[in-house]
């Protein structure tokens, strides 16, 4: 489906847990240049969808429209709060969680509070550029306040990795970069007890 935005549409994919009602709304992202079809999204996406959760993968306007560089943060984080409205209206009454890898957990952290988010999946999240960690992002994993962030990052990312301190949990996958090539059964172990934390309430 396709969600008109101030900033041009945005291509949705949902899929739902059989005939029943789901329990959550997992909306997640991609990071830059990349897309939904990253293997740790479908993982995180497969995962939600067992435990009975609907999952809609978000293609940005951005990407929709053939660039690789998400542009201005505000611009990106004003669509994607239309996006998720349009998705409330989707996917009627359950909680919403929202993520993504890189700079889609950035803008999931960003905007999790605005769209009353009952919690952000952060993969890969990119604290700061390649060499020069003293331009962090650490705030942005902090701007949800009481809202609750998992963190998945690789351990030899060269974004770095975000401190135990920075989110409610943070892992770190063995032997992994930005971009997974493997270490997926991990990710889905880390995510886990969190979806079925929300499946619960």
């Amino acid at each position: 489906m396709r969600i008109e935005t101030a900033a041009g549409p945005a291509e949705v994919e949902i899929d739902r847990p059989g005939r029943n009602k789901p329990a959550f709304l997992l909306v997640l992202t991609h990071g830059s240049g990349g897309g939904v079809d990253a293997k740790d999204l479908l993982a995180v996406r497969d995962s939600a969808v067992a435990r009975g959760g609907a999952v809609a993968l978000v293609t940005q306007p951005y990407r929709v429209a053939g660039r690789r560089a998400p542009g201005k943060a505000d611009v990106q984080d004003a669509a994607w709060l239309e996006i998720v409205a349009a998705l409330r209206k989707k996917v009627r009454g359950v909680p919403v969680i929202q993520g993504g890898r890189s700079n889609g957990a950035r803008v999931a952290c960003r905007t999790a509070r605005d769209v009353r988010a009952r919690g952000v999946i952060a993969l890969s999240f990119p604290l700061h550029p390649p060499g020069k960690p003293e331009k962090s992002r650490r705030e942005e994993l902090l701007a949800p306040g009481d809202i609750e962030v998992v963190v998945v990052n690789g351990a030899r990312d060269p974004f770095g990795i975000p401190d135990a301190a920075d989110a409610a949990e943070v892992h770190v996958v063995a032997g992994q970069a930005h971009s997974y090539r493997g270490g997926f059964e991990e990710i889905v172990a880390a995510i886990a007890p969190w979806l079925e934390r929300w499946t619960a309430s």
